[in-house]
């Protein structure tokens, strides 16, 4: 309370959060073993439930404990750039992007649909596929956009394997949403791709 957080070094900020959920354990090793496993403090508390209990000692309080640290820390991001035109705020939405993103194990797809002065009316999870492929249905994403009003749209994917490249298919998948989009006036304004370190805009690499 008297040093702040960043007093702390990733294994004191973990035993901490557990010390919440498991107050009479010494927590010390168990934040360890979570470190062994996961390599970061962002790493760990973005780990799936059943990747964190197969860790020994992690029990379903201790699981909830990190995964409601992480869902904070999620809303908290995410509150910084509800208000804002996104493309103005470009650090801040992939800042936003690289959290929600950057430590899911498989591919996960979402898309951001917004107003006419381009800020964010609904952040959503439209596809969840394997280490390596996600579909993307471009019929239910404009269906959703016109739902919420939505004029705009920011594609979102992350690569598990560390590498943001396109692959030919999330090229391809670009093209049939952007076209149907345009279809209906709408705008695709980008697609981007995160991985752990870095990230790939396909309007920055003249793909858009």
């Amino acid at each position: 309370l008297k040093a702040g957080p960043e007093a702390l070094a990733d294994h004191e900020m973990l035993e901490l959060v557990l010390f919440l959920a498991l107050p009479r354990r010494d927590t010390k090793p168990l934040a360890r073993a979570l470190l062994d496993r996961f390599r970061s403090f962002a790493a760990v508390i973005a780990a799936p439930i059943p990747a964190l209990l197969a860790v020994d000692g992690m029990g379903e309080a201790a699981a909830a404990a990190l995964k409601t640290v992480q869902a904070a820390a999620l809303r908290l991001i995410r509150a910084d750039i509800a208000d804002l035109p996104l493309l103005a705020n470009w650090p801040k939405l992939l800042a936003y992007l690289t959290a929600v993103l950057a430590h899911e194990p498989v591919e996960q797809v979402r898309v951001l649909y917004m107003d006419p002065r381009n800020r964010l009316l609904a952040d959503e999870m439209q596809g969840h596929g394997t280490v390596n492929h996600t579909p993307l249905y471009p019929r239910e994403v404009v269906k959703r956009a016109l739902e919420l009003h939505a004029t705009a749209l920011v594609l979102a994917h992350n690569h598990p394997s560390g590498d943001p490249t396109p692959s030919r298919e999330d090229i391809a998948m670009t093209r049939e949403v952007k076209t149907v989009v345009e279809a209906l006036r709408m705008t695709l304004h980008d697609h981007v791709i995160i991985a752990q370190s870095n990230w790939f805009s396909f309007r920055r690499e003249g793909l858009l």
